[in-house]
């Protein structure tokens, strides 16, 4: 991604910050330097500080006082630990989905939902269209949901999980039946207000998602 000075500057510099982080450009506890930023960037240190401080908020830089800025590591253990939060704000949301969702928000659901599915049945299947398919489905819940505290929660994670996706792209390739098998269910859970259900669904599919993760930074 070639940097291009955007009109919010800093959220455009976190932006591309993060595209390097979730690649594996900049690499897990590496330094990153605001004066050298700044340099490269062409952009002033202020505005650089603003970006790691969302980059901070999610969860992809560590800024230790004296220290400055680093990549956040990302080994088995934090990966665990980043998925079972996650986790937990996703059953909350399933939670709230199948109590407030009304016969006006299905179509918006189920078009959201059949579009990873459609991703999925590609002959070639594009990993980064199938996760950010499947964040939108996220997305459009946590606006039939509207609680704005869960909606910015779940969003400052979205950067990590993505990172955690594009690291173990070949096992989540070969572990696409399961999120198939995923997205076909959960609507009907969340249709019929099966709280328990939807919640159990994306326990088991969570519990799957960070184990083919563990074993790919195990590796």
């Amino acid at each position: 991604m070639d940097f291009q000075a955007p009109n919010t500057l800093a959220e455009q510099i976190a932006n591309y910050l993060a595209e390097r982080i979730m690649t594996g450009q900049i690499r897990p506890g590496e330094r990153i330097q605001e004066v050298t930023l700044a340099g490269e960037l062409k952009v002033s240190r202020a505005s650089v500080k603003e970006a790691l401080y969302a980059l901070e908020r999610w969860h992809l830089v560590e800024i230790t006082p004296r220290k400055g800025a680093s990549a956040t590591r990302l080994d088995a253990t934090h990966a665990s630990e980043l998925y079972d939060v996650y986790m937990h704000l996703l059953m909350m949301l399933a939670t709230r989905l199948c109590e407030r969702w009304q016969e006006g928000d299905k179509p918006g659901m189920l078009e959201a939902v059949s579009k990873v599915i459609a991703q999925m049945k590609r002959p070639s299947t594009d990993i980064t269209a199938v996760v950010e398919a499947s964040f939108n489905v996220m997305e459009v819940c946590c606006e039939v949901v509207d609680n704005p505290y869960l909606t910015e929660a779940l969003s400052n994670f979205k950067p990590a999980v993505s990172r955690a996706y594009y690291l173990s792209a070949d096992r989540y390739r070969r572990g696409l039946a399961q999120t198939s098998e995923f997205f076909a269910n959960l609507p009907q859970a969340v249709l019929t207000r099966d709280s328990v259900k939807a919640q159990a669904l994306i326990r088991e599919f969570a519990e799957h998602q960070k184990s083919l993760i563990q074993q790919a930074l195990a590796s």
